[in-house]
């Protein structure tokens, strides 16, 4: 994600926060509550990101629907996002098969199409040819006990997750370049390695099956990140490491054998502790320290 599209949806958020409506083309919604939307002339390309808190997930009920599928109108609920082409979260961290994370108005048999996110985010997509075409969102927050791919509202905080006994991995996606502090690290076949950067130990502990590995990358998409360096014993002790990427995350990767858990801090990372840029690449743009 480039450093305008960030700053451009956090601006979304903060002047969208007090507001019950979709009135633009591409707009951020981070409270609950019923947003309806009114075209005044065709929108051919529009899209409504949702975000809610780490520990939450998304309900989202379309009411009041009125538009010509017929004419190649659509309405589209996708479980988590899409940025320039990238899903968040990515296939190979989603338990549901991507055809299965759409809902589409047009293509369900009951009037109302209802769509419920497996993580903190969620998003809308639509397309309509005639003004006056409308639809009500209902957006509706629910707790979730075991929090897995979230993306951070903040470039400062804490955070633990947690995987009980399941085949699955989980990320916390952090939208800015941001220093990263372990500060517990619980995993059921522990072993003992250290914290190895990948730009010299590509082996790492992918075939532990049960491990943590930081990533830094410009987009969405983890699979398509590139690997920091990752962990594959307990640690009780601080392990920190500076990501200078638009992008910055925690992976956590369960075998489902054991209870893994890992805690760590992260904050944003000053102007002076920024990589600078020599070339177009990522290796030169994302610096780790």
């Amino acid at each position: 994600m480039s450093l305008a599209l960030r700053a451009q949806l956090l601006l979304f958020l903060i002047s969208l926060s007090s507001r019950m409506g979709l009135s633009r083309c591409l707009d951020m919604l981070a409270t609950d509550g019923f947003f309806t939307f009114v075209a005044s002339r065709p929108q051919l390309a529009c899209a409504a990101f949702i975000i809610a808190e780490p520990s939450e997930v998304i309900s989202l009920e379309l009411s009041d629907v009125s538009i010509d599928c017929s004419a190649g109108d659509f309405i589209k609920m996708f479980d988590g996002w899409v940025l320039k082409g990238e899903k968040f979260p990515s296939s190979r961290d989603h338990q549901l098969p991507l055809h299965q994370r759409y809902t589409d108005y047009c293509s369900s048999p009951a009037p109302g199409s209802t769509s419920r996110s497996s993580q903190n985010v969620a998003m809308i997509f639509f397309r309509v040819h005639s003004p006056d075409s409308r639809f009500t969102l209902a957006v509706k927050k629910l707790h979730n006990p075991f929090p897995c791919n979230i993306m951070s509202q903040s470039p400062e905080g804490s955070f633990t997750m947690v995987i009980p006994h399941q085949r699955r991995n989980c990320s916390f996606s952090i939208i800015y370049p941001v220093e990263i502090r372990l500060t517990e690290l619980s995993l059921g076949q522990a072993k003992s390695n250290e914290l190895s950067p990948q730009r010299q130990v590509w082996s790492g502990c992918s075939g532990s099956g049960d491990y943590v590995e930081l990533l830094g990358g410009n987009g969405v998409d983890t699979s398509q990140m590139f690997p920091v360096a990752d962990l594959c014993f307990s640690l009780s002790g601080l392990a920190q490491m500076k990501i200078g990427c638009d992008n910055s995350v925690v992976r956590l990767v369960s075998s489902g054998n054991y209870i893994n858990r890992v805690s760590f801090q992260y904050r944003l990372l000053e102007h002076n502790e920024l990589p600078k840029t020599r070339e177009n690449s990522l290796d030169n743009f994302c610096s780790v320290e």
